[in-house]
């Protein structure tokens, strides 16, 4: 049974009623089609309210959504010839993050994005999509051979940051995140950076300093959850809703602060109700931007990722002190 959102329970109970009645039409043989015809506009109306005015914290739920596409869900969509490549060379595998080599549109790229699970065992095998640091130095592995081998570098950001436990802060979680900054601050091939879910704090940093960054529309990106923002600021994790009011951390609010390069719609209702559709809907936009992209030569590239990068955030200089605004 799929996931049932409490915002989204008008149109799931609706829903509902249309198909009993298709079912009693048919088991009756009474003709109700006009009641349904009714019923149908009805949802379409109720779809486009709901929907088309979602708060910052529906749009959290719907980036958490447990049949949310994955990466490897995308990959499978969007590439052919797809060959994973697994561990760091230093320590081991880490099944949160998962990448390889790929065609798009025929021509070879890199795809690296983190992987959650469908149910307990396979979240407990992906850790969640919380990855050690052996996930980001596979990462950066990756990157490397991509820049090597001059292939263009998609990463797909789904986390709620990287794992906060003890193994990983022994095997240096803060240097592997550090380091993939810096690394692909200066990589020289292209970069685009998609988040497809939850974009969560240093752990979703890790894979997006890139030419070209984009949201789904229901997706989340920010420094801490809301809740974790909630516990901090009103001491209870139970004002989730508020902080996430508060915080500015869905695709169209990223937009309108430039911290992002824009936003890929979904399908109405979330990427989960059709993937093959929400899968179209990137590969337009990463055709578009591969191809604008590929016609800077290596160091334009790096020189305008610097300038991107430098760009963000603005600041007013009253009494020699810098004030953000």
């Amino acid at each position: 049974m799929a996931e049932q959102l409490l915002f989204e329970k008008p149109i799931i109970e609706l829903r509902n009623k249309i198909s009993e009645l298709k079912a009693f039409t048919i088991e009756k043989e009474i003709d109700l089609s006009g009641e349904i015809e009714k019923l149908e506009v009805r949802l379409e109306q109720l779809e486009e309210d709901i929907y088309g005015n979602m708060s910052a914290w529906d749009r959290v739920q719907l980036a958490r959504h447990s049949h949310r596409p994955t990466t490897l869900d995308y990959i499978e969509k969007l590439f052919t010839n797809f060959m994973e490549l697994y561990g760091d060379r230093y320590y081991g595998d880490d099944a949160a993050i998962v990448g390889g080599i790929a065609k798009f549109e025929g021509a070879p790229v890199t795809v690296i994005g983190h992987q959650r699970g469908r149910d307990t065992k396979e979240n407990v095998k992906r850790n969640f999509g919380m990855p050690h640091p052996e996930g980001f130095r596979k990462a950066l592995r990756l990157m490397k051979q991509a820049e090597k081998f001059k292939r263009p570098v998609i990463c797909f950001i789904d986390t709620k940051g990287a794992y906060p436990g003890k193994s990983a802060e022994e095997r240096g979680q803060s240097e592997a995140i550090a380091r993939n900054l810096i690394e692909m601050a200066g990589l020289r091939v292209p970069i685009i950076c998609i988040v497809i879910g939850e974009g969560g704090s240093g752990g979703a940093l890790a894979l997006g300093v890139g030419d070209r960054i984009f949201m789904l529309e229901n997706s989340t990106y920010s420094v801490i959850s809301p809740e974790g923002a909630a516990a901090l600021l009103w001491k209870d994790s139970a004002e989730a809703k508020r902080a996430a009011e508060t915080m500015k951390i869905t695709a169209t609010d990223l937009n309108d602060l430039a911290l992002i390069d824009d936003v890929i719609r979904e399908v109405r209702g979330g990427a989960h109700r059709n993937v093959e559709v929400q899968a179209d809907y990137i590969r337009q936009t990463l055709k578009y931007a591969l191809a604008e992209l590929m016609k800077y030569d290596f160091n334009e590239l790096v020189n305008k990722r610097y300038e991107k990068f430098n760009k963000i955030g603005e600041y007013d200089c009253v009494n020699d002190v810098m004030v953000g605004e």
